[in-house]
């Protein structure tokens, strides 16, 4: 049984579902780009952007979104999770079912993982130093 109140589970719910179709269409767009079908990848891009804009939302909506401090904790403890429990736990399990090359691909993410909590703790310290905005930085994404 969730320890949210049932309300803020059915806008997780809502968020996760938005945000895994956003992630979905942009795979979709970047397939339609490599097919040479700008136009479908345009429309596919659209869509994305609509879905996120929904699953952004939601996570006002559940309360989510809040300080520059409190957001910085929240995305800096997921990450902690996710590097910690949630991949590892994803590698065994693969490793067990016989999918090497699924977990490879894991641990691959992992290695990025760590560089998304690098830039997490390199925002906290431009936050903790900064009095306005801070410098944009470039994320180096996997692919």
């Amino acid at each position: 049984m969730s320890r949210l109140p049932r309300h803020l589970e059915h806008l997780r719910t809502g968020f996760t579902a938005e945000a895994v179709s956003a992630a979905t269409c942009r795979a979709f767009a970047e397939q339609a780009e490599a097919e040479k079908r700008p136009n479908l990848a345009s429309r596919w891009r659209a869509l994305a952007a609509e879905k996120d804009r929904l699953a952004i939302a939601l996570l006002h909506a559940a309360g989510k979104v809040e300080s520059e401090a409190g957001n910085l904790r929240a995305a800096i403890a997921e990450e902690q999770y996710e590097n910690e429990v949630l991949y590892p736990r994803l590698i065994a399990d693969m490793e067990d079912l016989g999918h090497p090359e699924e977990a490879a691909l894991l641990r691959r993410l992992v290695e990025t993982q760590k560089r998304h909590r690098e830039e997490l703790d390199a925002l906290r310290r431009d936050l903790t130093a900064a009095n306005r905005d801070v410098a944009t930085t470039t994320v180096t994404l996997a692919r």
